[in-house]
């Protein structure tokens, strides 16, 4: 905890005038000791109901991130960890559905229970009682990134099988720069919603590190994902409308899966053998496995090298980053003609291509030939292999076998094909796809 004058080391408004205000707010009252008795009159509020609608298909892993800085104040901070057991009372928390987690921020972050620490919303409702507010900064940014790094991990309850959500909560606005640390948990595919109590109004804005700061980390600007209190006693408010929101798995879209979490690159043979009407039909191809995907900068990207004796990168990843994008600049590649350098092209495609891929991206490569190449193909696959790229091989006509088994990662009945004539291509459409998902869904998601 630091030390010194909260309203020195933190901008935002202060919370003295809370202190004095009246409460009888339910499950958002004060300690007992602090409480004064309602009146006779007043209509005590019915304990909420232990329905969960959701609970049917409600399985995700949830890290809920509570502001733990000096400017909540101590009766806000309760407010808080009200919200909190309410949120997991309503959800239901169990092994077979939701699992939920707190982090608590200032300064710094700290898991308070992991996934795997309480499972059953009593339980989560003990552990939340027993939180002491940390104080500090609101380093919202420092806290994205901590549980980007290490609470979505097997050893912490990650179930693989359920998409992990990030719910922040933030008293005002964050005292750090969110944007990049956003990114990277988006593209390990974590969900971020936002939940911002008074946030900055016009006259504030001016001491908002970073402006626009919610559209910055949510998972989609949709406003699905951002949920915006105008005041503390209206947290109770959003209980309902984020259970909703984080049950709704059909639109937590950046859940990490086979079809958002690769580069992919095509890696095309353009010599003469081809020919002009084939290698559209190889083009066809690429398009139709590429349109399995969902494409954009976070999620699936991909690039095309075609080569002959020697190779040309037709674009990179990212270069294109909405499917109908990718789809016409896949149309628009142009026949080289040429001979046949396979080993070649495949070092290209990893100086030109895999040097650029995304750290948590699975680098997926798929080679497609219709003869032996004049050079060696075994050392540079071999070196890619090496590199962690997942080597497909696609043989047409008189493509030779070996040299497509060299180019394979192993197990080659899986990652090799041989198909007689170009014509038969689109039969392996279906099969490429099963087979990277399939090999997607057997390794473990952390």
């Amino acid at each position: 905890m630091s030390t010194g004058d909260p309203a020195v080391l933190d901008p935002r408004p202060d919370n003295t005038e809370y202190e004095h205000w009246p409460y009888n707010f339910g499950q958002f009252s004060p300690d007992p000791e602090d409480r004064k008795p309602p009146p006779e009159t007043s209509n005590p509020r019915e304990a909420p109901s232990e329905s969960n609608p959701f609970e049917s298909d409600c399985k995700v892993d949830i890290a809920f991130l509570m502001d733990g800085s000096w400017s909540i104040g101590k009766r806000r901070f309760k407010i808080q960890k009200d919200f909190l057991a309410e949120v997991s009372q309503a959800l239901r928390v169990g092994p077979a559905g939701p699992m939920m987690g707190i982090i608590q921020y200032g300064d710094d972050a700290v898991t308070e229970f992991s996934l795997k620490q309480s499972s059953s919303s009593s339980d989560v409702k003990l552990a939340i009682n027993k939180i002491v507010q940390k104080g500090g900064l609101s380093h919202v940014g420092k806290a994205l990134s901590y549980i980007n790094k290490h609470f979505f991990s097997d050893a912490n309850g990650n179930r693989g099988s359920a998409p992990n959500v990030a719910v922040v909560l933030v008293d005002g606005w964050p005292t750090d720069r969110v944007e990049e640390a956003s990114r990277l948990a988006r593209e390990s595919g974590i969900n971020i919603f936002f939940v911002t109590i008074e946030g900055p109004d016009e006259n504030e804005k001016q001491n908002v590190v970073e402006a626009n700061f919610v559209d910055k980390a949510v998972c989609r600007t949709n406003g699905f994902f951002s949920h915006p209190i105008k005041s503390w006693f209206a947290l109770r408010e959003a209980v309902q409308p984020l259970v909703k929101s984080v049950c709704d798995t059909d639109r937590l879209v950046c859940s990490k899966t086979c079809l958002n979490a690769n580069d992919i690159a095509f890696v095309i043979d353009g010599s003469s053998s081809v020919g002009t009407g084939n290698f559209r039909t190889v083009l066809q191809f690429v398009a139709n496995v590429t349109r399995e995907f969902e494409i954009s900068d976070t999620d699936t990207r991909v690039g095309i090298v075609q080569y002959t004796y020697e190779q040309r990168l037709e674009f990179a990843f990212g270069q294109h980053n909405n499917k109908a994008d990718l789809l016409n600049a896949i149309k628009r590649i142009n026949y080289w003609s040429g001979g046949t350098s396979t080993g070649a092209a495949i070092t290209y495609a990893a100086d030109q291509l895999f040097s650029k891929s995304k750290p948590n991206k699975r680098k997926i490569m798929i080679v497609i030939t219709d003869g032996r190449s004049y050079d060696d193909v075994r050392a540079p696959a071999l070196a890619v292999h090496r590199k962690g790229v997942i080597a497909y091989s696609i043989g047409i006509a008189w493509a030779a076998q070996d040299e497509l088994e060299y180019i394979a990662t192993d197990p080659d009945r899986e990652h090799s094909f041989f198909v007689d004539e170009f014509d038969n291509l689109h039969k392996y459409v279906s099969k490429m796809f099963e087979n990277i998902c399939n090999e997607f869904n057997s390794q473990p998601r952390n």
